[in-house]
């Protein structure tokens, strides 16, 4: 069984090439075979949210694309990648407050029993798997730091 989510990147990609959308037609084109890369190396379907982890991943190379290309004063390239990103976190759910990571922080640490910074592996293994895809990694790292050095 197919997941919503792919079901939807295909549905949208038909209506791309119908519409003569070749930005939509080449990023969602990229995304399918992205999750399809997945589905052989794992050899089944995927999660829906193995697939919004591919997404966010892909999303997260455009982020860093874009700064290098600023980096690089290539504004051409920049605009284009830019594009491409807004059409990928259509795809992406929203992505939750840094309270709200806060929140799921320090409740995950008082399941944990965690003491101190030594104990942030506990915290960051159960955490990003409970927020995988609705926060960056980043965010996440940052939360959970502030939150075992006090």
């Amino acid at each position: 069984m197919s997941s919503d989510l792919k079901q939807k990147l295909n549905e949208d990609l038909k209506v791309a090439l119908k519409s003569g959308d070749k930005l939509s037609c080449s990023v969602l084109r990229m995304l399918l075979s992205a999750i399809h890369n997945a589905e052989i190396a794992k050899r089944g379907e995927l999660e829906e949210t193995d697939i919004i982890g591919i997404i966010a991943k892909d999303a997260k190379q455009h982020k860093e694309s874009i700064l290098a290309f600023r980096e690089g004063n290539r504004q051409d390239l920049v605009e284009k990648e830019e594009a491409e990103l807004v059409i990928i976190e259509k795809y992406l759910p929203e992505q939750m407050s840094r309270e709200d990571v806060i929140t799921a922080a320090r409740k995950v640490i008082e399941e944990v029993g965690a003491q101190g910074p030594r104990d942030k592996g506990k915290v960051m293994g159960k955490l990003v798997a409970q927020l995988k895809g609705k926060a960056e990694g980043q965010v996440i790292n940052e939360v959970v730091n502030e939150l075992l050095e006090q």
